[in-house]
């Protein structure tokens, strides 16, 4: 009885200890509800094939991935590059791994204002959501041109802050005169009439602003087999969308907006912020050094690019892949 029931505790030991083992091995994804954050929520549809399961939490804005990877909550997260940035200035353990779309953002105004550029802007009020990668470039275009901006009235530009999903209505309610808006909701603006596009504000030292897949220090260096298979099925995730615009389309359209963007917002969205893979550690300082000029996130120290821009396992994975 004795043997039966010592060798019972060790099946049911051995059971616990990989059912514990498969419960760790699911990969927590912290994303955005952006068109061209679609292909990194795509993963979790094709992690069975990959090999791992991925659990994707969706959060307001990339400040909050951030705080979430503080928190411990989250192995993987899709950002913006400015929070990615802003994150790793306040300790977030994280290393930048890959791009994954790049643009994003368009000045858009009142079409009745008949604004051109950016000196218009001069007296009048722009919506932009805080932190976000929008404000910026808003602030290095202002600053491009000598002017001043604040939440208070008095100087060239009054710049209200709002969630991107309360621009369009304000725009709209003509509470404010233009908008700095990411996609696709810019697009859906000018599409419905309301908005005409002044800018993209890719003029700047940061030209396209990409989008970065961090990873937590953690992840990246204690569970490497597992994370080298996320980036393979993050790379062939990325690839399927470039090289299927239809899937793209129906995924994005239908399971992430439910039916409510049009085939013309989601074009028009990706047009301007095309699926990508590929990050530089001279883009992320470029990023950091504008946001120091500009004061977007008041980092007291601003993190050095070289110290984690990560990218050999991305390259890995392309390779591995045959993925240029």
């Amino acid at each position: 009885m004795t043997g039966k029931f010592i060798g019972k505790t060790i099946v049911l030991a051995a059971l616990f200890a990989a059912s514990h083992s498969h419960a760790q091995d699911v990969i927590r994804l912290g994303n955005l509800k952006f068109a061209h954050f679609g292909a990194v929520s795509y993963i979790k549809e094709i992690a069975p094939k990959c090999g791992i399961k991925v659990e994707e939490k969706i959060f307001a804005k990339g400040l909050d991935v951030m705080q979430a990877i503080i928190a411990g909550e989250l192995d993987v997260g899709a950002t913006a590059s400015e929070a990615a940035i802003s994150g790793r200035a306040s300790g977030a353990p994280i290393f930048v791994v890959a791009g994954f779309a790049k643009g994003g953002a368009r000045l858009v105004a009142r079409p009745d204002l008949g604004i051109k550029g950016i000196r218009e802007l001069k007296g009048r009020k722009v919506g932009v959501t805080r932190g976000g990668i929008q404000e910026v470039l808003l602030m290095a275009q202002l600053k491009k041109f000598g002017m001043s901006a604040d939440s208070a009235p008095g100087k060239d530009v009054h710049v209200i802050y709002l969630p991107f999903a309360d621009l369009n209505q304000a725009l709209m309610g003509r509470n404010i005169d233009a908008m700095m808006q990411s996609e696709p909701q810019s697009s859906q603006a000018i599409n419905r009439g309301f908005g005409m596009e002044v800018m993209k504000p890719y003029d700047t030292p940061i030209g396209e602003p990409v989008r970065t897949m961090v990873m937590t220090e953690a992840f990246y260096n204690g569970k490497r087999v597992l994370a080298d298979k996320f980036m393979r099925c993050f790379v062939e995730a990325t690839r399927t969308f470039m090289a299927h615009p239809s899937i793209a389309e129906k995924y994005v359209r239908e399971v992430i907006y439910k039916g409510q963007i049009t085939r013309d917002d989601f074009e028009d969205a990706i047009s301007n912020s095309p699926y990508s893979l590929d990050v530089t550690a001279e883009h992320i300082q470029i990023t950091t050094d504008t946001m120091v000029k500009t004061g977007v996130g008041r980092m007291v120290r601003p993190p050095l690019a070289r110290d984690w821009v990560r990218t050999d396992m991305l390259d890995a994975a392309k390779k591995s892949l045959g993925v240029r």
